[in-house]
C-alpha cells in the first residue's frame, strides 16, 4: 500500500524512508536479456534506489550474466521474439505466469511487443500491476496487413488489466485509444526510451571533412523493414556520382523471413555499395568518426534509440517520415525525413546533405543536441516510471 513507503526524488538522487520490512518486488521483462542490459539498466539502478527489489526475466544469454554482475537477479523464461506457433506461446505464457506467482511478483515492467502481450496474458486473474511499454506496434497494424484484426484482438487482451500505458509516441498512442484497445485515463506519453546524455555527449572536436567524402553509418537490427536494402541502393545512387562517400553498416545479423541475409550483405560489400561493421555493444566510436546516421525505417517504431543517442551526439540523422522515427528529428533542422520506401527521396537527402558547408553540418547536429537536451533526457522517461511505480507499490 501506498502507506507503507515514501520516496522523495531530488534530481537524479532517489531516497526511500524504510517503513516496511518488505521491499515491492517488481519484474522488467523483455524478449532478450540484451535488451534489458543495453536499454534498462539505468531505470533497474534507480528502482532498486528507491527501495525496489528488481527481478531481469528474459530469455537467458550472455547479457544475462552482465546482469547478474550488476548486481540483479535474472530468471529465464522461453519466449520466442517472432514465434507464431500457438503450442510454445501458450506454453511461454504459461510459464512467464508460474514464475511472477512463485517470484511473488507485484508489479510487472514489460517491454516489447511480445513481452507485452505474454504478460497481459499471464497476469489475467491476479492482482500483479502491469505497465507495458509500447513501443512500436509493428506490421501487425500496417494498413496492409490482413491480420491486424488479430493484433487488435490481441493486444485488446493482454492490455485490458494494464495500470498505466506507457507510449513512445503519439500516433500510436491515438491509434490505441481511437481503436478503444486502450483507455485513454491510463495512456501516458513519455519520450521514447530517452538517452543517457552523459554517456552520449558532444565532445565539440570534430575536424571538417570533404563533403565528397562524408561518412553514413545505418546503425540498426539487420532487418529488411528498418531499410538496409533501401540504404543500400541509395548508397550505390549515390557513389555512382561521389565515388568517395562511405556507408557504413553497423547491427547484428537476424534470422527469420525479416532478416537480411549475410549473403546480400556480403553483396552489397562486394559491389561497393556499403562497408559491413559487424555488431558492437558500444556504437560511440561509429557514431562519433560518422557524418550522419541514417535509418531509412519503413517500420512502426517507437522513437529509434540509435537517433537518438546520433543526435546526443551532435550528429545530423536522416529517417524517414513513420510513426516514431519523425518524433527524433526535426526536418530541416536536425536532419531530414524521407518518403518511406523511395530510394529516390532518400538519394535525394543524401546529396542535399552532402551539399552542405561543414559549418551548416555542425549547426544541424548541435540543434540535434539541444533537442535531445529539452524533450529525450533518460532522465525524463525514468522519472516517469518513479512516479507510476511510487503510486502502485508504497
Amino acid at each position: 500500500s501506498k502507506a507503507m513507503g515514501v520516496w522523495r526524488r531530488r534530481g537524479s538522487n532517489i531516497t526511500l524512508d524504510a517503513r516496511t520490512s518488505r521491499s515491492p518486488k517488481i519484474a522488467l521483462v523483455a524478449n532478450t536479456s540484451w535488451y534489458l542490459h543495453n536499454f534498462r539498466t539505468r531505470l533497474m539502478n534507480a528502482l532498486r534506489e528507491m527501495g525496489c527489489e528488481v527481478l531481469a526475466v528474459a530469455p537467458e544469454d550472455e547479457y544475462s550474466r552482465k546482469l547478474i554482475a550488476a548486481g540483479f537477479s535474472h530468471r529465464h523464461i522461453p519466449l520466442d521474439a517472432t514465434g507464431v506457433n500457438p503450442v510454445p506461446e501458450l506454453q511461454s505464457i504459461l510459464s512467464l505466469r508460474r514464475l511472477l506467482y512463485a517470484e511473488r511478483i507485484q508489479t510487472v515492467l514489460s517491454f516489447t511487443p511480445k513481452g507485452n502481450v505474454h504478460c497481459g496474458l499471464a497476469i489475467a486473474g491476479s492482482n500483479i500491476a502491469f505497465v507495458p511499454n509500447i513501443s512500436g506496434l509493428g506490421r501487425g497494424f500496417s494498413e496492409e496487413s490482413g491480420l491486424r484484426w488479430a493484433a487488435k484482438a490481441t493486444f485488446k487482451l493482454a492490455l485490458r488489466r494494464a495500470t498505466t500505458v506507457f507510449f513512445q509516441n503519439d500516433d500510436d498512442l491515438r491509434m490505441l485509444v481511437s481503436m478503444r484497445i486502450v483507455d485513454a485515463a491510463k495512456a501516458l506519453r513519455i519520450p521514447g526510451s530517452g538517452v543517457d546524455l552523459r554517456r552520449f555527449s558532444h565532445q565539440n572536436n570534430d575536424a571538417p571533412r570533404d563533403s565528397e567524402s562524408l561518412i553514413f553509418l545505418f546503425i540498426a537490427r539487420l532487418l529488411w523493414e528498418k531499410g538496409l536494402g533501401q540504404y543500400a541502393a541509395a548508397a550505390k545512387n549515390v557513389r555512382a556520382r561521389l565515388p568517395h562517400a562511405r556507408f557504413q553498416v553497423l547491427g547484428r545479423l537476424q534470422k527469420g523471413a525479416g532478416g537480411v541475409p549475410k549473403v546480400k550483405i556480403d553483396g552489397w560489400v562486394d559491389e561497393g555499395a556499403i562497408e559491413f561493421l559487424g555488431e558492437t555493444d558500444d556504437v560511440r566510436r561509429y557514431i562519433d568518426a560518422a557524418d550522419c546516421i541514417v535509418l531509412p525505417s519503413y517500420y512502426r517504431e517507437g522513437v529509434p534509440r540509435s537517433l537518438l543517442e546520433a543526435a546526443a551526439m551532435a550528429k545530423p540523422v536522416i529517417s524517414c517520415d513513420v510513426a516514431g522515427c519523425r518524433d527524433a528529428v526535426t526536418h530541416n533542422a536536425t536532419g531530414y525525413l524521407c518518403r518511406p520506401r523511395d530510394v529516390e527521396d532518400l538519394t535525394v537527402a543524401l546529396e542535399k546533405f552532402i551539399g552542405l558547408s561543414a559549418l551548416e553540418r555542425k549547426a544541424m547536429g548541435l540543434r540535434g543536441r539541444a533537442k535531445m537536451e529539452t524533450e529525450f533526457d533518460e532522465m525524463l522517461v525514468i522519472n516517469q516510471y518513479l512516479d507510476v511505480v511510487s503510486q502502485i507499490a508504497f
